[in-house]
């Protein structure tokens, strides 16, 4: 009774936004069957501000996924980043084809970047849509397109600026005939087309994202179809640039609704959210730091901690690209190969745990009375993804090799790297002593434990 109810609420709440979500076009429909109503107003400061508004939303939200993608290795999120950058970047340029802005008239080059823009961004809102098989290629790639984007977003603007051949026309209607109709058609089916994953894939998570992002889609298919229909400055043509607003400003409201930690978290792919993969994970902590606490005043125990997180940090991060899982008061844990990128993810634990056990003995040095680090690094299989709910939500790794990796660090010597068996295995000709069978808590079987002294097979060090 529970999933009908469950099944009739979700129904109610899709066909209540497609109703909204249609108003646009019916009122288009209106515009177009009785032009009395369709009247012209031509006001270059709105349009100006109308346009560069929605720029400025659309590149904000570039950032924020774009930012969110990269940090997670999400393709979803990553071509959604490029959706949005697309749209700004074009937009911002459409913006500046307002007469007196750069130039005394406008030129096809300004014009067409409006229709140009979201025709791209409809490439990438369909792609996002797709659950691929290979992320991190899908990434890869998402990368490459993003640099591709914006150095075509330049040379349009260099084109357009100098009048340049295919972009000096300076009588261009803002209204598809021709080459703005071949732009349209498409772009209008591919926002469809997305549109339409994302309603699939609203129905199987039900979330506020996802209706954001589905709307946004919808929003952008029917400015485009405006553009078919549109006469220059009539109320059908100032529709389709409200239209691109409203659907930045759906995405923006959308996420800041969310809760600030995983923000764009909905949008993941399934790889992302709750994926398998095999990883190294580094735990440290300083043993006598219960001790030192009590003996000291707060603000002693804060620039201890920042004066070691300060050196080490860097070592295990930005060096060795580990990802900062988590700081809890003298503890850190640090993840190897969370997006799947990093085939070497054993070694670059390894030599992270070493660095900073360097690290931190040239800040002991001066200072004896300092607790010390103890390093544990455990290889395995592990999943990733997030745990919470909202309000509380956090993208992390669970699974048996992190427990391993935690327990292991409690039994690793002060000064010194303790590995797991699998990490062991990953490093072939890397010097070690045994520290023996171990007998870890909560475990039936002990773990055979060993200590790095070094990586004497010195390959390259691993790029971050």
């Amino acid at each position: 009774m529970a999933e009908r109810r469950r099944f009739a609420y979700s129904s109610t709440a899709l066909l209540l936004a497609a109703a909204v979500l249609a108003l646009p076009v019916a009122g288009l429909g209106l515009l177009l069957a009785r032009p009395a109503l369709d009247v012209r107003w031509q006001h270059q400061p709105s349009h100006f501000w109308l346009v560069l508004g929605a720029a400025g939303l659309s590149a904000v939200l570039a950032y924020g996924t774009g930012s969110a993608a990269l940090r997670r290795g999400d393709p979803r999120v990553l071509f959604v980043s490029l959706a949005f950058l697309a749209s700004a970047g074009f937009l911002a340029l459409h913006a500046l084809a307002t007469p007196g802005v750069l130039l005394p008239t406008p030129n096809a080059g300004f014009v067409l970047a409006t229709p140009v823009g979201i025709a791209l961004g409809s490439l990438a809102a369909s792609a996002s849509g797709i659950e691929p098989a290979d992320p991190v290629r899908w990434v890869r790639w998402g990368r490459r397109l993003r640099l591709l984007l914006v150095a075509l977003m330049v040379l349009w603007a260099v084109l357009s600026l100098s009048r340049a051949w295919p972009l000096h026309e300076a009588s261009v209607p803002e209204r598809a005939d021709g080459v703005l109709a071949v732009l349209a058609v498409p772009a209008f089916a591919l926002y469809a087309l997305a549109a339409g994953r994302y309603a699939v894939l609203w129905w199987r998570r039900r979330s506020l994202m996802l209706l954001s992002v589905l709307a946004a889609w919808v929003l952008l298919g029917e400015a485009m179809l405006a553009v078919l229909f549109a006469r220059d400055w009539a109320l059908s043509w100032w529709e389709w640039h409200v239209l691109l607003l409203a659907a930045y400003a759906a995405v923006a409201v959308g996420a800041r609704l969310q809760w600030h930690e995983e923000r764009y978290a909905d949008l993941y792919s399934g790889q992302t959210a709750a994926g398998h993969r095999d990883m190294s994970v580094l735990f440290a902590d300083l043993q006598g730091f219960t001790a030192y606490s009590e003996a000291h005043e707060p603000e002693e125990v804060a620039t201890m901690l920042n004066t070691y997180f300060a050196v080490t940090v860097p070592q295990v991060a930005r060096r060795f690209g580990g990802d900062v899982d988590r700081i809890i008061g003298d503890a850190i844990m640090v993840t190897f190969n969370r997006r799947g990128d990093q085939p070497d993810h054993a070694r670059r634990a390894a030599a992270a745990g070493l660095a900073l056990q360097a690290a931190a003995s040239r800040v002991a040095r001066d200072r004896p009375g300092w607790p010390r680090f103890r390093v544990g690094v455990n290889t395995g299989p592990v999943t990733v993804g997030l745990l919470g709910t909202e309000g509380g939500r956090t993208h992390t790794v669970v699974g048996d090799t992190v427990n391993v990796a935690s327990r292991i660090e409690g039994t690793a010597p002060v000064g010194a790297v303790a590995i797991g068996p699998g990490t062991l295995a990953a490093l072939p000709g890397a010097r070690t002593e045994q520290l023996g069978a171990i007998v870890l808590k909560g475990r039936s079987e002990p773990v055979e434990v060993h200590r790095l002294i070094d990586l004497t097979d010195r390959a390259d060090e691993p790029a971050s």
